[in-house]
């Protein structure tokens, strides 16, 4: 039996795999859905929450398992668990990417946008909040970008969970190498209809960086609500 730990990307937290978890469990296997830095059940003041938070938090998670993990991480999320495989390569068996950010060494997810065909209402949709250190989704914009496959049920508590993204997250680069992240064995999921991170990006980011493996879903961003039984069982089949 296999540990997973499930990172979730911006905006979100652990909440968002409430479908998922259960269906892997049911399979035997055991199941953690991480509440990074400032989101979810894991408050903390706005000026500490930084990419190096999340990746310390992630690993002391690992560092936590009896046996390598596989390490999955949505959308932002991607950034956090590349770190994490350079800092705790031999914790990992398996790195998955779901419709996620793939950063190569010295990128942070604002160079990751420069550098491919990145979806520009993402950065429209964004409101900073008033201390500059966070950013909001505009509510109109929300369903189109992050849930259109998703039931109105679904959306509407996907709202009353959304917290700020804290925008050093976006900033900060990853510092990746050959020797340690390069060894990890990664797989991307990718998702046909997502509106946040279009498909073209993600195909253009899976062949710049590499994987050894892709799955596809037929979904919007968030398959953990509208496809999680597809996406349980591309998990499963790993």
């Amino acid at each position: 039996m296999s540990t997973y730990v499930l990172v979730h990307g911006a905006y979100h937290g652990a909440w968002c795999y409430a479908k998922v978890v259960p269906l892997l469990e049911a399979a035997g296997h055991t199941v953690i859905a991480v509440d990074l830095p400032g989101h979810g059940d894991n408050p903390v003041p706005r000026e500490q929450i930084t990419l190096a938070a999340y990746v310390e938090h992630v690993c002391g998670i690992v560092d936590a398992q009896a046996e390598p993990v596989i390490l999955v991480g949505h959308s932002l999320g991607g950034m956090t668990i590349s770190q994490v495989a350079e800092e705790r390569p031999d914790k990992i068996k398996s790195l998955v990417f779901l419709t996620a950010m793939m950063p190569k060494g010295g990128e942070s997810r604002l160079d990751v946008s420069a550098r491919v065909d990145d979806n520009p209402m993402v950065a429209d949709a964004r409101v900073p909040t008033d201390d500059g250190l966070a950013g909001t989704v505009r509510d109109a914009m929300i369903k189109p970008l992050f849930y259109g496959d998703c039931s109105d049920e679904d959306i509407a508590m996907a709202k009353a969970n959304l917290v700020p993204q804290a925008i050093e997250v976006m900033q900060a680069k990853v510092r990746l190498t050959d020797a340690r992240y390069g060894r990890v064995p990664r797989v991307y999921i990718e998702c046909l209809q997502d509106g946040a991170i279009f498909i073209k990006t993600q195909r253009q980011m899976i062949e710049a960086v590499g994987c050894e493996k892709v799955l596809t879903l037929d979904t919007s961003h968030s398959p953990f609500f509208s496809a999680p039984q597809e996406l349980a069982d591309q998990l499963l089949s790993l």
